[in-house]
């Protein structure tokens, strides 16, 4: 081909030929040096050919992130609260649209995909909890696989976006990420952490992923090509291969992997990565690493082409070179926010409620006339640092108020009102537009207010009345103009030191240095270095949060206690979570409310799991995640009884931290972590949620009770996949109350002692079904026989590759196994036995 042939007859232009000969025809016609900058997370335009500047990455974890307004749906943690893959699909179709909406404004939008993030919730301290689906890897793979097809679209040819998973490989915990080694036996490798990778890949509904930060039995995760290998053979297709951000570096200065950033990008583009993302857009230095490594002999040329081509076909995949046959060519910018999404956003938002204890029989409410809602959570709606900007927001007062509108709704968030005074007495004011905060007030009027909000463990907040926001020092001087906590470094929270006569401190935990005032102007400055640099504030509390909680519950007739974390504290991307503990804040609230009021509803929305603690005695629990634009409609939807509860947990509470075991363990069998392997209750199990009705399980029988086990393999069946060796139960329900039911029906193998010790518990199988008062049903569930295998070191298959990572198979050992059924992983009421021989 020639540079003056028609664009239009171009072969990497025609939608005829496959994915992978059209990219091969790009790549020919590329310079050595424009391949070389093709392996850059910025990839420069090539105006000969018509190829746009391109970028990899774009942010949908649970919506379009940093791109400015778009639908906010519930974190991930929430979304697998619903146990519902088409719904997760769904979100996932909304929000690739409303990406390739933004890329209709800025054409540098990338459709490469950064979701979804099918890390297993192994342990609840990690900090990123609320990516993840489950502990559970099988129903991780589920639910990430139905978030990609959701983002991919369901044209054979055009994917409307290209998901890469996120983080492979063995990543959940950020204290010393990029340090730490995840020890990882064949056995955790093949039955946890590769399974949870494999269904999205396999369905071809994943053309990306992103590698992790960690090391992997002393080697980064980055730089080891049998598990990228691994991966790769899941699917006849491409998959492109990202790194984390800033990672390439980080073999080299915090693994100490390398010796130098030239042996670095040959170690990664051999081991199978294909796009560095690195030193934000400047591709400079990574293109002057690759070029010297080809110099120096340590990569050839095909190296270079084979990682282009896998870039090449993901960008090819999206339709970028096919003009008008390009079918989602046509989403514009009016397509975000559609009246779809909004009832889309609603609709999961009610049904990732999880009812965890309704004791007291407080829900559903019948017709309050009067409701408090009390606490930090009253009134906001949080978003974590991957949420986009939602067009609009619903708290959940808000919502109960529009639920019952002849109600009288109270709000009371809990917070202290203080005045701080400085050590020359002035107070501490702020002006109403929060661009002038100084200790220059003569007497506590309105601008000497500040609500002071504790998220546990002494971590504070503090909101002018002023100017209605936060004070931060992320400027100097400080200022009252923060809308909310947030960036990557947060710089909204301050960390309280009590002195002996009373007077406080405040650490700015952004940069780590005390507040004080200036001389003379007063102005507030985040930057004394020892406590000996801070001011000492006088506090004198205007308003106790205590007080106002207990008045406002004993006036009405029901309240609800709304706490959970802020999603940039405590527990983040770069910080694991100090505990599990409910904070001692929260509990309080908690108990001041109750003692008030019985009838009071404690309303969690977090994260992650807690651990109740001060407020165990709680007989009225709900959950939420995060829920997005829509958090205050979904929860006021399931309080009123409008919607049948249908949460369940896909991550166990403990009832005890210790049941979690060591967060840098990633060994759950020998911690006896998880559902799988935990012998004690949870305080909620995998699984848990209540209806407001009450279904009884009668039975299980199995279809035929005996089972040949399949012959070895090197993979799992992905969970709802059944192959030839079926087993198929019938388990008897019944719903004994007044209401509707809408009954999660589980279906768990309990394995015999055998000579491979088998998980505890193991979920194979789950069908939904709703059931009239009184009505009994059967539900069917079949899953595949080979779902009880696990690793057996000893075997060898025939044929299988001489390498570390196949040295054994999985087997399914024959045995007398128990098929059981229930409503949670600790509640098997109902039992059949099978025999695998």
């Amino acid at each position: 081909m020639t540079d003056e042939l028609s664009h239009e007859t171009e072969p990497f232009r025609r939608t005829d030929l496959s994915v992978q000969e059209r990219a091969a025809d790009l790549l020919s016609r590329l310079t050595a040096d424009e391949r070389v900058a093709m392996l850059h997370q910025a990839m420069p335009a090539i105006e000969r050919w018509g190829v746009a500047e391109a970028r990899t990455g774009a942010e949908t974890l649970h919506g379009v992130a940093w791109l400015g307004e778009a639908t906010v749906f519930p974190q991930p943690v929430g979304l697998a609260a619903t146990w519902d893959t088409e719904l997760i699909e769904a979100v996932g179709s909304v929000t690739s649209t409303e990406l390739r909406a933004k890329r209709a404004e800025n054409p540098l939008v990338s459709l490469n995909v950064w979701a979804p993030v099918v890390n297993t919730l192994r342990h609840p301290l990690w900090g990123r909890n609320e990516e993840g689906y489950s502990e559970d890897p099988h129903l991780t793979g589920q639910f990430g696989a139905a978030y990609a097809k959701g983002l991919r679209g369901d044209d054979e040819r055009v994917w409307k976006t290209v998901p890469a998973l996120k983080h492979f490989l063995a990543y959940s915990n950020e204290t010393d990420r990029s340090a730490t080694s995840s020890e990882m036996s064949l056995r955790t490798l093949h039955e946890e952490e590769l399974a949870a990778f494999r269904p999205a890949i396999e369905q071809q509904v994943a053309g990306s992923m992103m590698l992790a930060y960690n090391q992997v039995n002393g080697i980064p995760a980055h730089t080891q090509p049998e598990l990228v290998a691994e991966a790769r053979s899941w699917t006849d297709g491409s998959l492109a291969i990202v790194s984390d951000a800033g990672a390439p570096t980080f073999v080299v200065t915090v693994q100490g992997a390398q010796p130098d950033s030239v042996h670095a990008a040959a170690a990664l583009v051999r081991s199978g990565m294909d796009s560095f993302t690195d030193n934000d857009a400047d591709a400079q230095p990574t293109i002057t690493n690759l070029n010297r490594a080809l110099e120096q002999g340590l990569l050839t040329r095909g190296d270079i082409d084979r990682a282009v081509s896998h870039i090449l076909e993901m960008r090819v995949r999206t339709g970028e070179f096919d003009g008008d046959a390009d079918l989602y060519a046509g989403i514009g910018i009016d397509a975000i926010d559609a009246p779809g999404a909004r009832e889309l956003a609603r609709e999961v938002a009610g049904r990732s409620v999880v009812v965890l204890r309704n004791d007291a029989g407080v829900l559903p409410l019948v017709a309050p006339a009067r409701i408090a809602v009390v606490g930090p959570m009253a009134e906001v709606v949080l978003t974590d640092w991957y949420a986009g900007t939602p067009p609009y927001a619903v708290g959940i007062a808000q919502g109960l108020a529009e639920r019952y509108p002849s109600a009288r709704v109270e709000t009371v968030t809990g917070a202290d009102t203080i005045t701080l005074r400085a050590a020359d007495g002035r107070y501490v004011v702020s002006n109403s537009d929060g661009s002038k905060v100084a200790a220059v007030g003569d007497e506590a009027g309105d601008d000497a207010l500040f609500d002071v909000t504790d998220w546990g463990d002494g971590l504070l907040t503090l909101r002018s009345h002023a100017s209605g926001r936060l004070l931060t020092g992320g400027a100097w001087p400080m200022k009252t103009d923060a809308e909310r906590v947030g960036g990557w470094v947060v710089q909204e929270s301050f960390r309280r030191h009590l002195h002996a006569d009373g007077s406080w401190s405040l650490l700015h935990l952004g940069s780590g240095r005390w507040v004080r005032a200036s001389r003379e102007v007063g102005l507030l400055l985040a930057e004394g270095v020892t406590l000996d640099d801070a001011e000492h504030f006088s506090v004198e509390i205007v308003r106790s949060g205590a007080d106002a909680v207990a008045a406002a519950a004993a006036s009405v007739d029901v309240v609800i206690v709304a706490v959970g974390n802020d999603p940039h504290l405590a527990g983040r991307e770069t910080a694991d979570r100090p505990h599990m503990l409910l904070p001692e804040a929260f509990t309080d609230l908690w108990r001041i409310a109750h003692e008030a009021n019985e009838r009071t509803v404690l309303q969690i929305v977090s994260s992650y799991p807690y651990v109740l603690a001060g407020a165990v005695a709680a007989a009225t629990v709900v959950w939420s995640s995060h829920g997005g634009q829509e958090l205050g409609h979904g929860i006021a939807d399931v309080l009123s009884g409008d919607r049948e509860p249908t949460g369940r947990l896909a991550q166990s509470w403990p009832a005890d931290p210790t049941q979690a075991g060591d967060l840098f363990d990633y060994d759950t069998q020998r911690q006896q972590a998880t559902y799988r392997h935990q012998p004690a209750p949870y305080a909620f199990a995998f699984g848990h949620g209540l209806t407001y009705s009450t279904v009884e399980y009668r039975g299980v029988t199995l279809v035929a009770d005996q089972v040949d086990a399949p012959a070895p393999t090197h993979r799992h069946p992905a969970l709802g996949v059944v192959g030839e060796s079926a087993v198929t139960a019938v388990v008897t329900v019944a719903n004994t109350g007044e209401r509707v039911a809408e009954e999660l029906v589980q279906l768990y193998s309990i394995a015999p002692e055998l000579p491979i010790t088998a998980p505890r518990r193991l979920l194979v199988g789950y069908r939904r079904v709703r059931l009239e008062p009184g009505e009994q049903q059967q539900v069917e569930i079949t899953f595949d026989v080979a779902r009880l295998s696990v690793w057996d070191g000893a075997l060898r298959l025939d044929g299988a590759a001489e390498d570390w990572l196949h040295e054994g198979a999985l087997r399914v050992q024959p045995g007398s196994y128990r098929v059981a059924a229930g409503p949670s992983a600790d509640d098997l009421p109902v039992l059949a036995e099978l025999t695998v021989s």
